[in-house]
Order: C-alpha cells, then sequence, then structure tokens
C-alpha cells in the first residue's frame, strides 16, 4: 500500500520530534531522509551517513543538487555549516563506538517486541544488507517509520517476523500512517493516532496485539 507525498513528510515530522538538540542520528533510506526538513532552526543536531558524512543537511532545491554529495542510499543531500566527511570505516566505527544516539530505518516488518526485519525478502536480490545491523545494535535508540501494511495489504507489525532478522528486540518506537507504538519488554503501546484513523481501524490492520495508552493523542492531517 503505497502513501502520498503529504503522508510520508507527516510520518517524517513525527519522528523529528524524537530529536533533541546535541544529537547524532542516522537515518535511513526512503521516510527518514525527509526528517531534516521537518526540525526547527533551534535543534541543532548532527546526521550520520555510513557512507562517511556528519552534518547532513535538508535536501537540497531541484537544480541544485552536488552529485558528488549524497547519503548512503545515493539520494542529494546538503551539508551543515561544521559537517565533516570521513571514509567508511570511520562512519561505521562511530556507530560501534555507541556514537549515534538515534537511528530512524525504514523495515519490512517490527515484531510486537521490537524484532526488526528489514535487509532482505527470500529471493529478491539486493545489493547488501548495509548498516542496519550495526545500527539497530549499536545506536542508542532505534526508531522505525514504515507502512502499517504491505503492498499486499498484509500487517508489517506482527506477532513474530517471518522475514530473516536484522536484529531482535531492537526498536524502541513505530510511526506508521496509521498510530504510534512504543516497544517494551511487554510489547507494544499506542500512543498516538494519526487523524482520521481510530482504534478499531488500527487493530484491523495490526498483525499482533497491543496496549493502548490511557491518554491517546491525535495527531491532525
Amino acid at each position: 500500500m503505497g502513501m502520498g507525498v503529504d503522508m510520508r513528510n507527516q510520518m517524517a515530522k513525527r519522528a523529528a520530534e524524537e530529536i533533541l538538540t546535541g544529537m547524532v542520528v542516522n537515518l535511513g533510506i526512503g521516510i527518514p531522509s525527509l526528517v531534516p526538513n521537518h526540525l526547527s532552526e533551534e535543534t541543532r543536531v548532527m546526521f550520520h551517513a555510513e557512507n562517511g558524512i556528519t552534518g547532513m543537511g535538508p535536501s537540497p532545491l531541484k537544480g541544485e543538487e552536488d552529485e558528488n554529495l549524497c547519503n548512503a542510499g545515493g539520494f542529494p543531500v546538503t551539508l551543515i555549516k561544521g559537517g565533516s566527511y570521513c571514509d567508511s570505516a570511520v562512519a561505521f566505527g562511530m556507530i560501534r563506538r555507541g556514537r549515534v544516539d538515534i537511528t530512524i530505518l525504514g523495515s519490512l516488518q517490527v515484531s510486537q517486541y521490537g524484532d526488526l526485519a528489514n535487509w532482505i525478502v527470500p529471493g529478491k536480490k539486493v545489493p547488501g544488507m548495509g548498516g542496519a545491523m550495526e545500527l539497530a545494535h549499536k545506536a542508542k535508540k532505534v526508531i522505525v517509520v514504515m507502512n502499517h501494511c504491505d503492498k499486499h495489504g498484509l500487517p508489517k507489525i506482527v506477532k513474530t517476523c517471518t522475514l530473516p532478522l536484522t536484529s531482535s528486540r531492537c526498536v524502541d518506537l513505530i510511526i506508521t500512517e496509521l498510530a504510534v507504538f512504543k516497544v517494551s519488554k511487554e510489547g507494544l503501546l499506542l500512543t498516538e493516532l494519526f487523524a482520521p484513523y481510530d482504534l478499531d481501524f488500527v487493530a484491523s490492520k495490526t498483525g499482533c496485539e497491543f496496549n493502548v495508552c490511557e491518554s491517546i493523542r491525535t495527531i491532525p492531517y
């Protein structure tokens, strides 16, 4: 199930709320790459990419792209004042040393206990696993931003992942176009709904049970 640009930006905007001044943040490809566009001017962070950038800024305007400046997914980015370049070995060293405060990733499936499956669909060719396995283990907070269901209408939030795992019990927060879930050892807690969706609709599209926060925030469309 696809989604429009407005909804993708709404999800990215919600993910941006988790970012605080002074953090080092790694962004996956797709919706996570939109997050820098939704930070306030007062929020000062360093966006990190596995290909060797620390200090990525918002996406460049059309026609102002630099063909030599891209993120780990190959998409054009900008560099903020104070940003820097390094090789991939140093970039991964930052991840492995626990220097990344938050990673925001896409996913194919997430289980009710935070297992992450986002690197391969069996039988399909992929260029490689990328940095997700390292980030999922070493980032201080792991946020998943993804469609609630796949292109066949099947839930991507499930009781048990059926796809190969990237990492087990690593996801802290799930943001979809329908709702926001916190993940803990006890399972999922729904804390927010995107208008105009309600609890019954979200439950019908979710492949596992979840608890509901006493005070649910509704995010307007």
